[in-house]
């Protein structure tokens, strides 16, 4: 995953980035961005998500996009649609990207407009949306439900029909960044989250496979953790655009002082670097992972999730229901389903000089109507 920059014209209380993105370095340059990608592809990497905050600001997207091309990799671009036009979609065609993936806050303005700080950035995204399916891309969506949006899945399944979607992605926010700050106004109730999934398993049953629908349980609801990444440095390798390697986009949650790109080879960092083995294997676990017949398929969690819960890293996700932790969900899950008239307030991600950081190629009066917003 190459996060090309933590900028972003919207202000999404659910992302993903780091709290204090101010304090982090300059981003790499495109010359760095080369780099990285011939090692990481000379080290048997295959698929490249071009990422972020938004990718569309960096101007070298295209030169990065035909570099990974003519490397060997499959490449996805995950934006929110900003910045992007029907130019700079052929423009990305011909440069060689695979797949791109357009993500909405809601099926409405009105709700798109309040969580993204844009008063007219969804009638862009639908523009877009058609766009990309007109150079022939497959349309791939995604949606970050939570409290909010989660009773329009209805109207969100529609709205994907209405765009001819090959693939929807419902995901259910989790809890990491900006998103763990406003958890207490995002997560939905038990009530809310099996409605949207009966909803979801209607719409397949009516429809068929015409429209491929991922429907993503938070993690809370669960009672087994998810293997994630496939176990800490397994298989997933993000360059921050500090050029910090970490083994998933949520690391920098840690208290580690993980390795750099600038001064690190790839094959040094992904081998050697003491982050990258600190939660290898097993051999780390405590109990009840050390000894639990399950710990080869959930690999114990999340690292992230089991810091961010507990303060320990080395602890059993506290999702697992076997975990001594447990009732940190439990208490999250309770508060949830307890009735609230009015729902909690939403803390946003700053958007200071926002119009700064739109592509040159849309006009940023057109998807921005205010300097910053939130806190």
């Amino acid at each position: 995953m190459a996060e090309l920059t933590y900028r972003c014209p919207l202000q999404c209380p659910y992302c993903s980035n780091p709290l204090d993105i101010a304090n982090y370095g300059a981003e790499l340059d495109t010359e760095h961005w080369l780099s990285v990608l011939t090692q990481a592809r000379e080290l048997g990497a295959a698929q490249l998500g071009f990422s972020g905050g938004e990718p569309l600001v960096r101007k070298d997207l295209e030169v990065l996009v035909e570099s990974a091309r003519s490397l060997g990799f499959y490449s996805n671009l995950i934006t929110s649609g900003v910045g992007l036009s029907d130019q700079r979609v052929g423009a990305l065609r011909e440069a060689g990207l695979d797949h791109i993936q357009v993500s909405f806050q809601s099926s409405d303005s009105e709700l798109n407009a309040l969580l993204s700080g844009s008063h007219k950035a969804f009638e862009h995204k639908l523009a877009m949306a058609r766009s990309v399916k007109a150079h022939g891309y497959p349309m791939v969506l995604n949606f970050v439900l939570h409290r909010h949006n989660i009773d329009q899945v209805d109207k969100i399944l529609e709205l994907c029909a209405q765009l001819n979607a090959d693939y929807v992605e419902l995901a259910n926010t989790q809890y990491h960044g900006w998103a763990l700050k406003n958890r207490e106004a995002l997560m939905p109730s038990e009530e809310q989250l099996g409605r949207a999934e009966a909803v979801t398993n209607a719409y397949r049953k009516q429809h068929g496979e015409a429209m491929k629908i991922y429907f993503v349980i938070p993690d809370y609801y669960e009672q087994r953790p998810k293997p994630c990444m496939n176990g800490w440095a397994s298989m997933f390798l993000t360059v921050a655009p500090d050029g910090a390697a970490l083994p998933c986009h949520s690391a920098r949650d840690l208290p580690i002082a993980f390795p750099n790109v600038r001064d690190t080879p790839v094959r040094d960092i992904w081998y050697h670097s003491e982050p990258f083995n600190a939660y290898r294997g097993n051999d780390w676990m405590q109990e009840p992972c050390r000894s639990c017949p399950e710990k080869d398929i959930d690999f114990g969690g999340c690292r992230c999730q089991a810091y961010l819960l507990t303060g320990d890293a080395r602890n059993a996700d506290p999702v697992c229901d076997k975990s001594p932790h447990r009732e940190r969900i439990d208490e999250a899950l309770l508060q949830a389903n307890h009735y609230r008239q009015e729902p909690s307030p939403m803390l946003f991600r700053n958007m200071a000089n926002s119009r700064d950081l739109i592509s040159s190629d849309t006009n940023s009066s057109d998807i921005i109507t205010s300097d910053t917003a939130g806190d």
